[in-house]
């Protein structure tokens, strides 16, 4: 019984500490003709699962060609901190969490 509880504790510690709880301020795409980027800002929080004041902001590229409906783009490129630029991310929720864990938070 004591062992069943103690493991149950040392799960919760570790799903608890290893969380990202980082909190999404805004996420907005601009751009048109030939270039369009889409830049995420989020704010980290501390281990107590405060908000922190400090902020993190990612950012991620397409470039287009053509015009009006014959506009294509050819993909977007991967996300990026922008603190860290040569660092990539396949998606932003990896980039908030590997930017707010650089500055001691999460």
């Amino acid at each position: 019984m004591i062992k069943k509880i103690f493991m149950a504790l040392c799960i919760t510690a570790i799903s608890v500490t290893g969380a990202n709880a980082y909190q999404l301020l805004s996420s907005k795409e601009m751009g048109k003709n030939d270039a369009k980027n889409q830049t995420v800002v989020v704010k980290c929080t501390t281990d107590t699962g405060k908000v922190s004041a400090q902020t993190c902001t990612l950012r991620r590229y397409a470039k287009c060609s053509g015009t009006g409906t014959k506009k294509t783009c050819n993909g977007w490129q991967p996300w990026q901190d922008l603190r860290t630029p040569g660092k990539k991310y396949s998606d932003w929720r990896s980039a908030a969490s590997a930017c707010c864990r650089a500055k001691g938070l999460r």
